[in-house]
């Protein structure tokens, strides 16, 4: 059964573990700046929302991509970028709805989160349990359209 990440803005404290551990899993290094994982604050620092790939059914990303550089892994369902194919013309980034993918001007490619191969160190390492590794049908784009909902009324409220 393939799975993928599920994020609860309630439970995230803005703590920052999941976009070092990131870093570190694919760069060896905690340089958060090159994480495939951002956290967003809102309201200057009272909310604080972990945001990644969603590995959306609908793939803009791998259709633009003119090298087919995108492909599905099967067993993750996950969207994986081949550095061989990658000719950095970001053609992916342009074409991803929610801004997931990000151009790496050290290796001159795009980078997305590939799931850890299916063991994400970005849920090993939240301590408050806002982002874990679920069933696919319980996250995706259609929890985020609710949140962003939620958020608006509970903002204007």
């Amino acid at each position: 059964m393939q799975r993928s990440l599920h994020m609860e803005p309630s439970l995230c404290t803005g703590c920052l573990q999941c976009e070092m551990a990131c870093s570190f899993e694919h760069e060896g290094e905690f340089i958060p700046a090159r994480s495939r994982i951002r956290v967003f604050e809102f309201e200057h620092g009272r909310t604080s929302v972990p945001y990644t790939c969603t590995q959306c059914v609908e793939a803009w990303c791998m259709k633009a991509c003119p090298t087919n550089a995108i492909s599905i892994d099967s067993d993750l369902g996950a969207k994986l970028v081949s550095a061989q194919a990658c000719v950095g013309c970001k053609a992916c980034v342009s074409a991803c709805p929610f801004g997931t993918i990000e151009f790496n001007p050290f290796s001159g490619k795009v980078d997305k989160c590939d799931l850890c191969g299916g063991d994400p160190q970005c849920v090993a390492a939240c301590p408050t349990d806002a982002i874990t590794y679920v069933d696919a049908g319980a996250s995706g784009v259609g929890r985020m359209a609710s949140a962003a909902k939620q958020s608006h009324h509970e903002a204007v409220s």
